[in-house]
């Protein structure tokens, strides 16, 4: 049976490799590179794509669109291909586009076409609180690289912790529920903007609600998630050390 993939794969540092201070500092920037690589490749690369054919490029919406997904389609494929999973965040993005595809053969009512900008976005948030509730939160993908740094101690911190199932791991979901609700919630703001507000409004309001969400949604997940998290880390890397000192 195919399972879920949401978390990109870490590169732990052994021990052995990190003779002196300049190697493991060199290790630690190698490992981190190699954990967001899934992340770029699953959801930078096509967003961005995305925006440089249509806005770069003046490629059409739907051509823009079917390129960009070439590679969340080929990732998605090959995991189900190799590893018999779904690589959750390439099969989101893909999904995403897909809606996006569709949206696009809308036309006509000027009001319906602002609300159908919504519709990516509300996708993504929707199947980002979905995967909390089906224990796989989405957004763990790209909150581990940055709490574990790359770092061979705080990966294994990591591991300890959520496996553990407590608290960790409710910050865990409480990180993934956040940016679900943020983004589902812009979603809503857009379409009903897009039916009480004037056309010209709306439209020059549109960038303002996504960055407004978009750094709200920064602040609110690193108080109540990151934050907790790193220290979590932290603390248990210097419990094991202690252990191990003595």
């Amino acid at each position: 049976m195919s399972q879920l993939a949401t978390e990109a794969p870490a590169k732990v540092i052994p021990a052995a490799t990190a003779t002196t201070p300049v190697a493991a500092g060199a290790e630690a920037r190698k490992a981190r590179i190699e954990s967001l690589k899934p992340l770029v490749l699953d959801a930078i690369v096509p967003t961005a794509s995305y925006y440089l054919l249509s806005k770069g490029f003046g490629m059409g919406t739907m051509a823009a669109l079917a390129w960009s997904s070439v590679v969340p389609a080929g990732r998605t494929v090959w995991g189900l291909v190799k590893d018999r999973r779904v690589n959750g965040l390439a099969a989101l993005i893909l999904t995403a586009n897909v809606v996006g595809l569709l949206l696009s053969l809308i036309a006509g009512d000027p009001r319906l076409m602002l609300a159908k900008d919504s519709g990516i976005t509300g996708t993504v948030g929707l199947a980002v609180l979905v995967s909390v509730f089906a224990g796989r939160p989405l957004m763990t993908a790209g909150l581990k690289p940055w709490v574990t740094k790359g770092n061979a101690a705080r990966i294994a911190a990591w591991e300890r912790l959520s496996a553990r199932r407590g608290r960790f791991a409710r910050l865990e979901r409480t990180f993934s529920v956040v940016w679900g609700v943020g983004l589902f919630g812009e979603a809503v703001a857009r379409i009903v903007g897009a039916y009480t507000l004037p056309v010209d409004t709306m439209v020059a309001m549109g960038g303002v609600i996504a960055a407004v969400t978009i750094t709200l949604t920064i602040v609110v997940s690193g108080r109540l998630a990151v934050g907790p998290m790193e220290q979590l880390v932290e603390a248990d890397v210097e419990s094991a050390h202690g252990v191990q000192g003595r």
